[in-house]
C-alpha cells in the first residue's frame, strides 16, 4: 500500500481521506497546507504540515500526493497547487470510486477525483486534475480537459468537448457534439444546446418565493 499526503484541510480533503481509507489501496499519512493557512497541527487525527516543507518531512520518493481542493476562482487554486506539487517531485494519484461505472478503455490523467455513481461510457478521455462529483452521466466520446470540476447529476451527452478549467453546476444538461471553451462557468440547471466560447458564463433562473405563505396551503 502506497502512502499519500493530501493537500488541503477542507471538507473535500476530509472526504478524500474517507474515500482513500475505505475504498482504495492507499494509506493517508498526513495533510499539508500553505503555512499561512495552517491553523492546527492535526486533521482527521493525522499530522498537518506546511506545504513549504512537506517534501522534507514526507519525501516524494516515499509518498504520493492528492490535491483535494474545490473549484475556487474557476479551478485556479487547485491547478496551481497541482503544478507546485509536481515541481516538488510528487506523483499525483487519481481516485476512481469502486461504485462508479467505467470501462477498461477509460483514459484518465493525474489528480482526478471521481466519486460514486458516475456513469462513464466508452471512449471517454479525462485530463489531469479533474473532479467529477457523484451521480453524473458522461456520454461516449466525451473529452474533459484539464482542471475541470463537474458537480452532481450533470448530463454530458456524447461527443462533447469541455475545455480546460471549466465548472459545471448541479443538474446541468449538455447536448451532444458541442464544444465548450476554456474557463467557462455553467450554472445549476442550465441547458446547453450550442457551442460556447472561452470564459462564457451561463446561469439558470432561480425559483422565486410564492406570495402565498406555507400556512395557507391546504393540500400539503
Amino acid at each position: 500500500m502506497k502512502s499519500v499526503v493530501i493537500f488541503g484541510t477542507s471538507d473535500i480533503a476530509q472526504l478524500a481521506h474517507f474515500y482513500l481509507t475505505y475504498d482504495s489501496d492507499y494509506t493517508v499519512a498526513a495533510f499539508t497546507v500553505d503555512q499561512a493557512y495552517l491553523s492546527s497541527s492535526t486533521f482527521c487525527d493525522l499530522p498537518v504540515v506546511p506545504f513549504e516543507e512537506v517534501e522534507k518531512l514526507y519525501p516524494p520518493s516515499d509518498f504520493d500526493m492528492l490535491v483535494a481542493v474545490g473549484y475556487a476562482k474557476v479551478n485556479t487554486i487547485r491547478t496551481i497547487k497541482y503544478e507546485e506539487a509536481k515541481i516538488k517531485g510528487y506523483k499525483l494519484i487519481s481516485y476512481v470510486s469502486s461504485k462508479a461505472t467505467t470501462w477498461s478503455d477509460l483514459s484518465i490523467g493525474e489528480n482526478c477525483f471521481i466519486l460514486e455513481d458516475n456513469t462513464i461510457q466508452p471512449f471517454v478521455k479525462i485530463g489531469n486534475n479533474v473532479t467529477l462529483w457523484s451521480g453524473n452521466h458522461i456520454g461516449h466520446h466525451v473529452t474533459i480537459n484539464d482542471n475541470c470540476f463537474i458537480s452532481s447529476h450533470v448530463v454530458i451527452s456524447g461527443g462533447v468537448n469541455i475545455g480546460k478549467n471549466c465548472f459545471i453546476g448541479v443538474n446541468a444538461t449538455i447536448r451532444d457534439h458541442i464544444n465548450i471553451g476554456d474557463k467557462c462557468v455553467i450554472g445549476a440547471g442550465v441547458l446547453l444546446l450550442a457551442n460556447i466560447d472561452v470564459e462564457g458564463v451561463y446561469m439558470g433562473t432561480a425559483t422565486e418565493r410564492s406570495k402565498v405563505p406555507s400556512r395557507r396551503l391546504r393540500n400539503i
